[in-house]
């Protein structure tokens, strides 16, 4: 078991503060921080800690898969781990994204490799061969718009926005209601020339504003949104896109599991996400980045859906509290000490015999493995190898812990 260093990750929508304060490092830092990464991608691999200096933990992995993963993780996902766990820090929108299937991300991949596109190239869609299902849990106040809404509650949002613009598109999605009216809808608006947008997306911003001003609240968190977007992204076809999505809140402890084809967008605050090791994202606005709307559209699952929010289950007597997702590549729980197991040493829940990633996000835990003992305090993080488990914990006060594990 080693002290786990994740790689931070700055992009224009991260937080000079948040990421930083969590770790306990000063700020404001010079550049937003969006992402700590706390896996092995190639990308960006996370660093061990073990003996004072430090060794990237894919390289860690390569040199020993079976210790560090494991058989039944290498019999199931070959010599590399399988998930990447991140904190995700958003001061700003993101972009507007979905993530492929396994089957789509393998085709991309070897169809980008057939024209020559570096890895690295900002236009290339597909970095891996690997789908990207993930899991978002709030460490605070979360908000996102994930996957499509029914269309008659879309008609009725842009109906109360009360934009004569807005009539015709409101007749498409009452006159279809289902999956082919929201693609035929989110179609016609994401390939829109951009003197149609510069002329639809301010009158929509003006009926926003004239929405808050009126005092209605039922789609208040929905106006605030679009005219947020709208001053970010002007002109931008996201913008009307939100129109379309689930406008979701988490509270702390709360999760989201986005599966292949979900379009969403994180707004703003602070999470833990979890996700197969992968890097492949496809945007289609509300970004300076690559955007390819033909390859998004490819991928997207227009299936309405309502706000489905995952929350934990509790398992060991209230040790360990489990979202359930049905993701092979990784199992995420939340480990507590406190109450009557305070100052005594209790055994984490052994539910895998494959590796571990862990968080601390309250508090102070000694973990207990095979080879060590190690402090986490709030912020810091461990590799714990498959050969090293299972752990014991104990604290003094109470303490949480992230845990991410293989799926079952």
């Amino acid at each position: 078991m080693d002290l786990l260093r994740g790689a931070v990750r700055t992009y224009a929508w991260g937080s000079r503060t948040a990421i930083a304060d969590f770790t306990g490092r000063p700020s404001p830092t010079a550049h937003p921080e969006a992402e700590l990464w706390l896996g092995a991608h190639p990308a960006d691999p996370a660093y061990l800690d073990g003996d004072g200096t430090e060794h990237s933990l894919l390289d860690v992995i390569s040199a020993d898969p079976e210790g560090e993963l494991g058989a039944a993780t290498r019999q199931r996902f070959g010599d590399a781990l399988p998930f990447l766990a991140k904190v995700l820090a958003a001061d700003e929108p993101l972009s507007l994204q979905a993530h492929p299937s396994a089957d789509q991300a393998a085709e991309g991949f070897a169809r980008e490799d057939r024209l020559n596109l570096p890895i690295n190239a900002p236009n290339r869609n597909y970095r891996d061969r690997s789908h990207k299902p993930e899991l978002i849990v709030a460490i605070g106040q979360f908000e996102a718009l994930a996957g499509f809404r029914p269309a008659a509650g879309s008609a009725e949002l842009m109906a109360a926005l009360d934009v004569p613009e807005l009539d015709p598109y409101i007749g498409l999605l009452l006159g279809q209601a289902d999956a082919d009216g929201l693609r035929t809808l989110f179609t016609t608006w994401i390939t829109a020339p951009q003197p149609d947008l510069d002329v639809l997306v301010p009158v929509v911003l003006d009926g926003a504003i004239n929405y808050l001003r009126s005092g209605q609240t039922t789609y208040e968190a929905e106006a605030k949104t679009v005219l947020e977007l709208g001053e970010r992204y002007p002109g931008d076809a996201g913008v009307l896109a939100s129109m379309l999505l689930n406008r979701i809140s988490l509270a702390p402890g709360e999760g989201m599991y986005l599966p292949a084809g979900n379009l969403h967008a994180y707004l703003h605050g602070m999470g833990f996400e979890v996700m197969a090791n992968s890097d492949n994202v496809l945007r289609g606005g509300l970004t300076p980045k690559h955007v390819d709307v033909p390859e998004l559209l490819r991928v997207l699952d227009f299936t309405p859906t309502t706000e489905s929010l995952i929350v934990p289950r509790e398992i060991g007597d209230g040790l360990e509290l489990v979202y359930d997702t049905p993701a092979p590549e990784f199992a995420v729980s939340v480990l507590s000490v406190d109450g009557d197991h305070l100052g005594h040493q209790v055994d984490a829940p052994s539910r895998h015999d494959g590796p571990q990633v862990l968080l601390c996000i309250e508090g102070s835990v000694a973990v207990h493995a095979k080879s060590n003992i190690l402090t986490l305090d709030r912020g810091s993080s461990a590799w714990v190898a498959a050969d090293d488990g299972p752990i014991r914990l104990v604290a003094e006060r109470p303490s949480r812990l992230f845990r991410v594990t293989v799926g079952v």
